[in-house]
Protein backbone atom coordinates (compact mmCIF):
# COMPACT_ATOMS: atom_id res chain seq x y z
CA UNK A 1 0.00 0.00 0.00
CA UNK A 2 1.35 3.42 -0.97
CA UNK A 3 1.07 5.74 2.03
CA UNK A 4 1.74 9.28 3.06
CA UNK A 5 2.76 9.59 6.70
CA UNK A 6 2.43 13.04 8.22
CA UNK A 7 1.59 14.91 11.37
CA UNK A 8 -2.17 15.40 11.43
CA UNK A 9 -3.67 18.83 10.83
CA UNK A 10 -6.90 20.17 12.28
CA UNK A 11 -8.66 18.81 9.17
CA UNK A 12 -7.66 15.27 10.20
CA UNK A 13 -9.36 15.27 13.59
CA UNK A 14 -12.43 13.27 12.55
CA UNK A 15 -10.39 10.57 10.78
CA UNK A 16 -7.95 10.34 13.70
CA UNK A 17 -10.87 10.15 16.14
CA UNK A 18 -12.41 7.24 14.23
CA UNK A 19 -9.09 5.39 14.35
CA UNK A 20 -8.65 6.14 18.05
CA UNK A 21 -12.10 4.73 18.83
CA UNK A 22 -11.00 1.56 17.03
CA UNK A 23 -7.80 1.45 19.07
CA UNK A 24 -9.69 1.82 22.36
CA UNK A 25 -12.16 -0.87 21.31
CA UNK A 26 -9.29 -3.26 20.48
CA UNK A 27 -7.98 -2.90 24.05
CA UNK A 28 -11.48 -2.85 25.61
CA UNK A 29 -10.86 0.61 27.03
CA UNK A 30 -13.70 3.06 27.55
CA UNK A 31 -13.56 6.07 25.25
CA UNK A 32 -15.46 9.34 25.28
CA UNK A 33 -15.29 12.78 23.74
CA UNK A 34 -13.51 14.28 26.77
CA UNK A 35 -10.60 11.85 26.38
CA UNK A 36 -10.52 12.33 22.61
CA UNK A 37 -10.43 16.11 22.95
CA UNK A 38 -7.65 15.93 25.55
CA UNK A 39 -5.43 13.65 23.46
CA UNK A 40 -6.12 15.74 20.35
CA UNK A 41 -5.05 18.86 22.27
CA UNK A 42 -1.74 17.16 23.10
CA UNK A 43 -1.23 16.32 19.44
CA UNK A 44 -1.89 19.90 18.39
CA UNK A 45 0.30 21.46 21.13
CA UNK A 46 3.93 21.47 20.00
CA UNK A 47 5.05 22.16 23.58
CA UNK A 48 3.72 18.79 24.75
CA UNK A 49 6.41 16.78 22.93
CA UNK A 50 3.65 14.29 22.11
CA UNK A 51 3.52 13.40 18.44
CA UNK A 52 1.09 11.67 16.13
CA UNK A 53 2.07 10.11 12.85
CA UNK A 54 -0.96 9.57 10.63
CA UNK A 55 -0.80 7.11 7.73
CA UNK A 56 -3.04 7.96 4.77
CA UNK A 57 -3.66 5.97 1.62
CA UNK A 58 -3.63 7.43 -1.90
CA UNK A 59 -7.26 8.56 -1.50
CA UNK A 60 -6.36 10.58 1.61
CA UNK A 61 -8.11 8.15 3.98
CA UNK A 62 -6.38 7.67 7.34
CA UNK A 63 -5.63 3.96 7.80
CA UNK A 64 -3.36 4.00 10.83
CA UNK A 65 -1.52 6.08 13.39
CA UNK A 66 1.27 6.13 15.94
CA UNK A 67 1.47 8.26 19.08
CA UNK A 68 4.94 8.79 20.49
CA UNK A 69 6.62 11.13 22.91
CA UNK A 70 9.93 12.25 24.30
CA UNK A 71 11.12 10.49 27.45
CA UNK A 72 14.35 10.69 29.44
CA UNK A 73 16.44 7.59 30.01
CA UNK A 74 18.52 8.27 33.13
CA UNK A 75 20.78 5.23 32.68
CA UNK A 76 21.64 6.43 29.19
CA UNK A 77 21.82 10.09 30.17
CA UNK A 78 19.82 10.73 27.02
CA UNK A 79 16.38 11.18 25.63
CA UNK A 80 14.54 8.28 24.04
CA UNK A 81 11.21 8.02 22.34
CA UNK A 82 8.26 6.16 23.78
CA UNK A 83 5.68 4.71 21.42
CA UNK A 84 2.40 4.92 23.30
CA UNK A 85 -0.15 3.84 20.70
CA UNK A 86 -0.16 2.14 17.33
CA UNK A 87 -3.27 1.19 15.38
CA UNK A 88 -4.04 0.13 11.83
CA UNK A 89 -7.52 -0.45 10.46
CA UNK A 90 -8.22 -4.20 10.49
CA UNK A 91 -8.84 -4.27 6.74
CA UNK A 92 -5.41 -2.70 6.11
CA UNK A 93 -3.35 -5.02 8.30
CA UNK A 94 -0.76 -7.11 6.52
CA UNK A 95 -0.28 -4.40 3.86
CA UNK A 96 2.97 -2.92 5.19
CA UNK A 97 1.28 -0.02 7.03
CA UNK A 98 3.07 -0.78 10.30
CA UNK A 99 6.40 -1.19 8.56
CA UNK A 100 6.02 2.19 6.83
CA UNK A 101 5.03 3.84 10.11
CA UNK A 102 8.17 2.41 11.73
CA UNK A 103 10.36 3.74 8.92
CA UNK A 104 8.95 7.19 9.62
CA UNK A 105 9.28 6.68 13.39
CA UNK A 106 12.99 5.96 12.96
CA UNK A 107 13.37 9.24 11.05
CA UNK A 108 11.50 11.05 13.82
CA UNK A 109 13.82 9.47 16.39
CA UNK A 110 16.84 10.71 14.49
CA UNK A 111 15.28 14.18 14.19
CA UNK A 112 14.65 14.34 17.95
CA UNK A 113 18.06 12.82 18.81
CA UNK A 114 16.45 9.87 20.56
CA UNK A 115 18.94 7.05 21.10
CA UNK A 116 16.14 4.45 21.11
CA UNK A 117 12.36 4.09 20.98
CA UNK A 118 10.60 1.87 23.50
CA UNK A 119 7.08 0.52 23.68
CA UNK A 120 4.91 -2.09 25.32
CA UNK A 121 2.13 -4.24 23.96
CA UNK A 122 -0.30 -6.73 25.36
CA UNK A 123 1.08 -10.22 25.96
CA UNK A 124 -1.69 -11.70 23.79
CA UNK A 125 -1.26 -9.25 20.90
CA UNK A 126 0.40 -11.98 18.86
CA UNK A 127 -0.06 -10.44 15.43
CA UNK A 128 1.58 -7.17 16.46
CA UNK A 129 4.30 -8.96 18.37
CA UNK A 130 5.21 -10.95 15.26
CA UNK A 131 5.82 -7.68 13.42
CA UNK A 132 7.72 -6.16 16.35
CA UNK A 133 9.94 -9.24 16.52
CA UNK A 134 10.98 -8.53 12.92
CA UNK A 135 11.50 -4.80 13.41
CA UNK A 136 13.03 -4.44 16.86
CA UNK A 137 14.76 -6.12 19.75
CA UNK A 138 12.65 -7.50 22.59
CA UNK A 139 13.95 -6.37 25.96
CA UNK A 140 14.16 -8.24 29.25
CA UNK A 141 11.88 -5.80 31.06
CA UNK A 142 8.53 -6.70 32.56
CA UNK A 143 5.98 -3.90 32.89
CA UNK A 144 4.14 -3.06 36.11
CA UNK A 145 1.56 -0.41 36.85
CA UNK A 146 0.72 1.36 40.10
CA UNK A 147 -2.87 2.59 39.91
CA UNK A 148 -3.41 5.77 41.90
CA UNK A 149 -6.84 6.54 43.31
CA UNK A 150 -8.18 10.05 42.89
Amino acid sequence: MNLTITYPTSNDKQQWQTLYYGYAKFYNMPMNQTILDEVWSWIQDAGQQFYCLLAKNEQGQAVGFMHCRDMVSPLRGAHVGFLDDLFVLPECRGQQVVEQLFVRLEKEAQHHNWTAVRWITAEDNYRARAVYDRLAEQTIWKTYQLNVEK
